[in-house]
């Protein structure tokens, strides 16, 4: 990951196709040691390709990845009763919290 962000990186400092050295040298400014193999893998996989087209057609792909609670309401009724149940859980904790700041006997602004 943190080769590709470099790569990104230098695309969007002017240079439309760093080299591994380009990246490497980036690296080496803030000491960190590139991987080789994985950076000569990105840098062919990415040679002659636009950016920006690559970004578009990734972001349509995630745009179809489920993310969130979509699956838990499969369980039905015993699902929102376990929500009820954390959400009291959770009151109950943050009641306790504001107890504890009270007695120290004094505010964040006094």
């Amino acid at each position: 990951m943190k080769h590709l962000a470099a790569y990104l990186l230098l695309s969007l400092g002017g240079n439309s196709s760093p080299s591994a050295k380009d990246v490497k040298s980036l690296f080496e400014s803030v000491g960190i040691e590139a991987d080789d193999e994985r950076l000569n893998t990105l840098i062919s996989e990415l040679k002659g390709k636009d950016l920006q087209e690559l970004i578009t057609e990734g972001a349509s792909k995630l745009a179809s990845v489920p993310s969130g609670g979509s699956a838990a309401p499969a369980a039905g009724g015993a699902a929102s009763g376990g929500a009820a149940a954390a959400e009291e859980k959770v009151e109950e904790k943050e009641e306790e919290k504001e107890e504890s700041d009270e007695d120290m006997g004094f505010g964040l602004f006094d």
